[in-house]
């Protein structure tokens, strides 16, 4: 056996040919046998409590076997199955740089990490919230002057046991020997999540599951049996008193085979009648046990319901999602915890010699952002004098930075906006005159008028004339609706029925926008004209 100055993370020296030779392979013959097992068909309650109970002795085959085929059988408990290791693949990974640890190692760490390789072990990984364990081994080769694992080759669970003493300690099984043998370091990825405290074997759910799947598997054939006949009209064979036997089971026979032959012969003075079955109760006995045992699974392995069956409400649904994303954290973060302990250290190690501390894989999980409520604050605190980087906003509802080339969408804007307007004190007053001219509006008349009374050094007089002139004219327009409201406001009771009211009025605001309008032309072409 040659040994190196290749160190581990523990200052002692590792194996070099064995970083890159094949461990846990697969074979013909013996424990690690390839040959197809399978343990549900003819599944009772007695076999799969044996089954249970050998696994927690340590005789996992047959549960392990059990745990795959449930996956194949129970087509429910597969879709959570998926849908909860689906979750896990879809967080983004980082790498968090610890203090005191060199940029160089950090960024080899990250280029390991942004692998296909990688990613492709992190969700073989996922198997183990099931099954209990998850097993990889790393086949390590220099490239581009770094010793790294090139390949990730999945292990099937059943070529490992754990150590008869204390069941925690996975070992590599091999033939002629009841306690195996242990796994060589920095050599195999090894994921045991932790649902519920426990030897790892019983912390999978599939075991809990299990009997959900038996119980399904029973009622599913009751069900189609039942299906069987309940499609099927009862068929009634009436004889004469005098029939003879043979004539009897004429009759039976033609009962029996009139169902598949659809035609039958009877001697004459014979009937056959047919009954129809009424009610629903393969429905409501079979399909209420089959939902049970659905929604049972669902609430075991993804933590709640609305998402996968029909939900009360999208409030309740909400909720439940939020459940949901507790579970997504803790796989996330147990995952993380194989990885910093399995695979980065001993690359690290080997690569720039043993170090204090790490780099570090972070799969960071972020609430779901509620588009519509967070730019509904931000647009009402905008103009109130808060900050908001855009970047940050961009990045809150999933919006890319957009390209110097790209067609960008443009704010609507009102009918009073004019975009190609010159900037104030800047407008020309040849081309305003020719447009107060030319127009008919209101605010344009009473330009020409004031400009055509008055020389054009006392365009500053018109102003003042103007305003109080319109400042005149308000009350008579605002005297309506203050009328309406004061009357509200002495006809409620509470603020809550005030508001009720206002809301209920009609309030024609007009002709007070009308002159509001009117006076702002006329006072800005006052000004324009001033210039």
């Amino acid at each position: 056996m040659v040994r190196s100055s290749i160190l581990g993370p523990d200052g002692q020296p590792m194996e070099r040919t064995l970083l890159s030779s094949e461990v846990a392979g697969p074979a013909i013959m013996g424990v690690r046998h390839t040959l197809s097992d399978t343990v549900a068909s003819g599944m009772t309650p007695e076999r799969l409590a044996m089954i249970l109970r050998g696994a927690a002795m340590g005789h996992t085959r047959d549960y392990l076997t059990l745990a795959e085929e449930m996956e194949e059988r129970y087509l429910h408990y597969a879709s959570q199955v998926q849908t909860r290791r689906l979750a896990i693949e879809g967080v983004e990974t980082s790498i968090e740089a610890s203090k005191g640890v060199a940029s160089k190692i950090t960024d080899a760490v990250r280029e390991l990490v942004e692998t296909a390789e990688f990613s492709d072990m992190l969700g073989a990984k996922t198997d183990g919230i099931a099954k209990g364990y998850a097993v990889s081994e790393m086949m390590w080769e220099y490239e581009a002057k770094l010793l790294r694992p090139v390949e990730y080759r999945w292990r099937d669970p059943r070529f490992f046991q754990f150590d008869r003493a204390s069941m925690t300690e996975l070992r590599l099984a091999v033939d002629g020997n009841l306690d195996g043998e242990p796994l060589p370091p920095g050599k195999f990825v090894r994921h045991t999540p932790r649902a519920k405290t426990g030897i790892p074997i019983r912390r999978g759910f599939a075991r809990a599951a299990a009997w959900a799947f038996l119980l399904q598997s029973l009622a599913l054939k009751d069900w189609a049996a039942f299906a069987e006949v309940y499609g099927m009209p009862m068929r009634v064979g009436k004889y004469h008193p005098s029939a003879s036997e043979a004539d009897k089971r004429t009759l039976l026979r033609a009962v029996a085979s009139i169902s598949n032959d659809a035609a039958a012969i009877m001697p004459t003075g014979m009937d056959i009648e047919f009954h129809e079955v009424s009610g629903s109760q393969g429905e409501a006995v079979f399909g209420g046990l089959l939902g049970y045992l659905d929604r049972s699974v669902s609430k075991l392995v993804v933590g709640q319901t609305m998402t996968s069956d029909d939900g009360a409400s999208l409030g309740q649904a909400k909720i439940h999602n939020e459940v949901r994303l507790d579970i997504l954290r803790a796989d996330c973060r147990q995952l993380c915890t194989t990885v910093n302990r399995d695979i980065i250290p001993y690359f690290v190690a080997m690569n720039f010699g043993p170090q204090d501390a790490y780099p570090r894989l972070a799969m960071s999980v972020a609430e779901p952002e509620d588009i519509k409520a967070l730019t509904e604050a931000v647009d009402i605190l905008v103009p109130l004098g808060l900050k908001v980087s855009q970047r940050e906003m961009r990045e809150r509802i999933g919006l890319s930075e957009p390209a110097p080339d790209e067609v960008l969408l443009q704010p609507r804007l009102t009918p009073e906006v004019r975009t190609d307007a010159p900037p104030v004190g800047k407008r020309p007053t040849a081309a305003l005159g020719a447009h107060v001219a030319g127009c008919q509006c209101g605010g344009c008349l009473g330009i020409a008028r004031l400009a055509a009374d008055r020389p054009r050094d006392h365009a500053g007089d018109d102003v003042e004339a103007y305003l109080d002139e319109v400042m005149e004219g308000w009350q008579p327009m605002l005297a309506p609706m203050i009328d309406k409201l004061l009357a509200a406001a002495n006809g409620a009771t509470t603020f809550e029925d005030l508001l009720e009211l206002v809301d209920g009025l009609d309030l024609d605001s007009r002709p007070l926008a009308e002159k509001l309008a009117i006076a702002t032309s006329i006072a800005r072409g006052l000004g324009d004209i001033k210039d």
